[in-house]
């Protein structure tokens, strides 16, 4: 399993709930410029649109070697692959209060391209804090560890 792209930002902003793995409809082009590891999930979300999961504002650098034909925007909107039975059980969390899909990380499984997306809860500010607060003191009793 090779990691494309990861959204580190998902962790800090979002308690995550539920984590499913999704395919992602792609041209051949945006498939190279992925083998490349030219994508970014940095202000990427997730949609609900007519029974249909989609991806929004995620880059994938356009291809410098592919034809003038395939010159697209690099945000576009891009589908994602679910059974309909998880797309419903999705879309019911997503209908309640404080829910919202998130994708995690993008990456290739064999020869398919996936995309990790989760079900969170949005974290408040004294959440946050509390995280930064549990980091700093890991990382204090790493360094004090590394120095015996």
């Amino acid at each position: 399993m090779k990691i494309v792209a990861v959204n580190r930002s998902a962790s800090f902003e979002y308690f995550i709930q539920e984590r499913y793995e999704a395919g992602i409809v792609l041209e051949g082009a945006e498939v190279k410029s992925l083998r490349l590891g030219k994508a970014s999930l940095g202000e990427s979300f997730c949609e609900l649109r007519g029974g249909e999961l989609f991806i929004k504002n995620m880059h994938i650098a356009l291809y410098d070697k592919s034809s003038a034909f395939s010159t697209r925007d690099s945000r576009k909107d891009r589908k994602l692959l679910l059974h309909k039975a998880e797309i419903a059980k999705i879309a019911g969390k997503v209908n309640e209060r404080g829910f919202t899909l998130v994708p995690l990380k993008v990456y290739f499984k064999d020869a398919l391209v996936k995309v990790e997306i989760a079900l969170c809860k949005g974290k408040h500010t004294y959440d946050k804090k509390q995280s930064i607060k549990e980091r700093d003191l890991k990382r204090e009793m790493d360094r004090s560890a590394a120095s015996y």
